[in-house]
């Protein structure tokens, strides 16, 4: 048999552990289910420094706090990787690949994942210097000389932030021309701080034990193999929703994005979705915990709804 739940929580990142703070504190049952450990990519960062509270704090560190609020007033939580939801109007069901669960509401914070260019030392690197987010790590390169790899919007808009903060910015393109936007390219353009190489094909990321030193890459036109200096290497490849067992509910758009309303609600009655799962600009800490509490009451009241 199914076990029962007010609510089950899928993904405990921030938001998903944001909401099962607020729903757990409204005396409902809950349950948070993660396929890894909770805390999401937070666990993948070794300093943060713009969540509010702390000067700086470790990842890791963060993620436990966050754990220890979630499950303070009751909340479950336990592995598993959910395989399908079923939308039976008043409950819903979700089954993972060894149980399933019965709930009168449904939050989905399975969050989205960077594309990576897999190349050697992409993965030894991360967050040694390999980044997929300038918000996040920009300022540990202050002064420093950086390479952003990818010729989109994100590359683009991330490239330009970072000259307030690095010395340099160089963007490396497979292509002789940008695909992002004309105005975002002529802003690029006009930055002194910004230089491009074109037409080039990235080998690898290099470096020492502890951080980057450098990119090589191919020339495509010439066949010849370079290696530009750096300390960061910002990758901006794209960017792809968590939602490939979610399709099936009828709440993601074309490109598999989930989106909501303000209070974090689906299209589907009793289902939300919150963090970076959802169609959105800025995919932040701050925004993810800020999500979770609407989702969290907006589960509460929703409800009551059904008791009406």
């Amino acid at each position: 048999m199914a076990k029962e739940y007010d609510v089950v929580i899928i993904g405990a990142g921030p938001a998903g552990l944001t909401a099962a703070l607020y729903a757990s504190r409204a005396n409902l049952k809950v349950l948070l289910l993660d396929r890894g450990i909770y805390g999401g990519q937070m666990n993948n960062t070794a300093a943060i420094e713009n969540y509010p509270g702390f000067d700086s704090i470790l990842g890791p560190d963060l993620s436990e706090k966050m754990y220890q609020s979630a499950i303070q007033f009751g909340a479950q939580y336990q592995y598993g990787t959910v395989e399908q939801i079923e939308d039976h109007q008043t409950y819903k069901i979700i089954k993972t690949s060894d149980e399933e669960f019965k709930a009168l509401a449904v939050v989905l914070a399975t969050g989205s994942e960077y594309k990576k260019i897999g190349v050697p030392g992409e993965d030894e690197y991360s967050g040694k210097g390999v980044s997929y987010c300038a918000v996040c790590d920009g300022a540990f390169f202050k002064n420093e000389d950086v390479v952003v790899i990818g010729g989109g919007d994100s590359a683009i808009e991330e490239g330009v932030y970072l000259t307030q903060l690095a010395k340099s910015v160089t963007i490396i393109h497979r292509r002789d021309k940008l695909r992002a936007q004309q105005i975002l390219q002529k802003r690029a353009f006009a930055n002194d701080k910004i230089k491009f190489i074109w037409n080039a094909a990235v080998e690898e990321i290099q470096g020492d034990q502890n951080k980057v030193t450098g990119v090589k890459y191919r020339d495509k036109k010439t066949d010849e193999q370079r290696v530009i200096k750096t300390s960061g290497v910002f990758i901006y490849v794209g960017i792809q929703p968590n939602t490939e067992k979610l399709r099936n509910l009828g709440v993601t758009n074309a490109t598999g994005w989930i989106e909501t309303n303000d209070l974090m609600q689906t299209k589907v009655p009793g289902i939300f979705a919150v963090g970076d799962v959802r169609q959105k600009n800025l995919r932040q800490i701050t925004t993810a915990v800020g999500e979770g509490g609407l989702a969290g009451q907006g589960v509460f009241d929703y409800i009551q709804t059904l008791k009406d």
